[in-house]
């Protein structure tokens, strides 16, 4: 892609402005951190743009302060006091299920499942502009979730809606769907040198 300029010119009727402006569904997964980071710098853009963001946490704990849910949500005051920028709503699922595990695993597939039926719900609204599904790969690994009906959905979305899910081990089948696939690889991480997690980088 030399600067920025596509390889090859699909023949598929679209003009070049219906093409570029086509949503995207994005996934951001691999073993490496920095996922949901680059998910929320997307959303970052978006919110410039003046598109709605909804961001729905699958797995994180509901109890964790992430350093990114305090500025969106600053962000969301913002445009509700200027009307510079756009809405911002920040949905977590549960509990979360990561090293913090509460409540029985029924539970916690309960809660996945009602939020990724509240997502189609708003997927049909056409609510969002850029929807952050946070490490929604999870669900759909564990089984809580239907691959097929996620990717289905996502397929025949309405509008102009970008979906940006990250997570380890994504499914084939929803990286054969996607628009945009980046794996996070590692090459190095403080980790590697006994440092713990920090404040200001981890969250």
């Amino acid at each position: 892609m030399p600067q920025g300029k596509p390889a090859t010119v699909p023949d598929d009727g679209m003009t070049t402005r219906q093409r570029r402006n086509r949503p995207l569904l994005i996934v951001h997964t691999g073993d490496m951190k920095g996922k949901s980071t680059a998910a929320f710098g997307l959303a970052l853009r978006a919110w410039n743009q003046g598109w709605p963001i909804g961001v729905f946490q699958f797995v994180k704990s509901a109890k964790w302060k992430v350093g990114e849910e305090a500025a969106f949500r600053a962000l969301g005051r913002l445009h509700e006091q200027t009307g510079e920028g756009a809405a911002v709503d920040w949905h977590k699922m549960g509990e979360g299920w990561s090293w913090i595990q509460r409540g029985s695993e029924e539970d916690h597939a309960r809660d996945a499942l009602e939020g990724w039926q509240q997502i189609k719900r708003d997927l049909a609204a056409e609510r969002y502009g850029c929807y952050v599904l946070d490490e929604f790969t999870y669900p759909m690994k564990w089984g809580w979730v239907d691959v097929s009906d996620v990717v289905d959905t996502l397929a025949h979305r309405p509008g102009h809606q970008h979906v940006i899910i990250t997570g380890r081990q994504a499914a084939p089948a929803l990286i054969e769907a996607a628009d945009l696939v980046v794996e996070m690889t590692k090459v190095k991480h403080p980790m590697d040198a006994g440092q713990k997690g920090q404040r200001g980088i981890e969250w």
